[in-house]
């Protein structure tokens, strides 16, 4: 059998029609912490898949401060396909780790309790993975907001100008890629790289990632794999997020070299010029050119980006455009060595 129609053990030959076949089980993990408002909608979501093959979830709880303990041991115990674990660190690499152990399947769907599947999500993981041979098979961030906030956020998320050309967040044609959303796993790829790195906070998934394409393996986009997200509703949210995904892919450039390229030193760089500009304009006020010419340039790409959006979220493009530039530049920058692996034999702390 060539890699490119690599089955799973409960697959059938590939001639099999989709009404006669039999689809390989899958196992769903998915890290937890503070969900009491939407856990039962997410795990009910995951479980009325348009999938025929055999489906468990395996929910990895962190310490909630709500009552998130009590809405998943209850969810568990009304349906034995769903398996409640711990995870004392309320860390996300440690809780997949954690879920992926405590998992049976050959093929291991990553979701979040926030992501919104589409019904056919896993099928097209399941034909992917086998028509590709590939490792790990993911499809787009589709941002989508209800403020005018998060209206702008979503078109910033999904636009060049505020993510740079990473296919699932932008879209585009099907292919390998260096890093996808979420993700569907093959068993014996994370068995191979010992799963998800539990030093990194941030950026785990690219990490991940990355190491299965070191170790030989393929990760596939699938835009048909088109998962709905709910951006961060303030600017005090969003700033967080993109300055401690600045930070932690500093780290990530740090433990593997040459996986910098100049889409993610481009924020960096602006947050630097226009710092110089800003301090050198009270004494060489052509400086002032440096942080004048960025805000033009961010005024025009929001007026270009921002076709449709109504009014009250097109204001808001320039402001989220910036917020996203600027702390994920100055993450990047301010990132200490003190974040760094420690040195060891050991990789990943799986």
């Amino acid at each position: 059998m060539s890699d490119a129609m690599k089955q799973f053990p409960d697959s059938p030959a590939p001639a099999s029609s989709p009404e006669t076949r039999v689809w390989p089980p899958i196992s769903i993990v998915i890290p937890v912490l503070n969900e009491e408002r939407h856990l039962r909608e997410a795990v009910r979501q995951v479980l009325s898949q348009q999938y025929a093959g055999p489906i468990e979830v395996v929910l990895a709880i962190g310490p909630s401060k709500d009552r998130t303990q009590e809405v998943a041991d209850a969810i568990a115990a009304e349906d034995p396909r769903v398996v409640v674990v711990p995870n004392p660190t309320g860390r996300t690499p440690n809780a997949l780790n954690a879920a992926i152990a405590a998992s049976s399947n050959a093929i291991v769907a990553r979701v979040d309790g926030h992501a919104m599947l589409p019904e056919d999500y896993l099928r097209v993981a399941v034909e992917t993975l086998e028509e590709t041979g590939a490792d790990n098979v993911g499809g787009v961030m589709a941002a989508e907001g209800i403020t005018p906030f998060e209206q702008a956020v979503a078109r910033a998320m999904t636009s060049k100008i505020g993510v740079g050309g990473a296919r699932f967040h932008t879209g585009g044609t099907a292919g390998p890629a260096d890093t996808v959303y979420l993700g569907v796993f093959r068993r014996e790829a994370l068995e191979r790289v010992g799963g998800y790195d539990e030093h990194f906070q941030r950026a785990q998934d690219w990490e991940m990632n990355h190491r299965i394409r070191e170790t030989g393996g393929l990760v596939w986009f699938q835009p048909r794999m088109r998962v709905s997200y709910r951006p961060r509703p303030t600017v005090k949210a969003l700033a967080k997020q993109y300055f401690h995904y600045g930070r932690w892919r500093r780290v990530v450039a740090r433990t593997h070299e040459g996986t910098i390229n100049l889409r993610y030193l481009a924020p960096p760089a602006a947050v630097a010029a226009i710092i110089a500009g800003l301090l050198v304009s009270p004494f060489f006020w052509p400086g002032l050119l440096i942080p004048g010419g960025y805000l033009a340039a961010i005024l025009a790409g929001s007026a270009v980006t921002g076709s449709g959006l109504p009014t009250a979220s097109l204001l808001r493009l320039p402001l989220v455009y910036m917020t996203m530039h600027m702390s994920w530049g100055w993450g990047f920058l301010t990132s200490p060595r003190r974040l760094g692996k420690p040195a060891g034999p050991g990789r990943p702390a799986g």
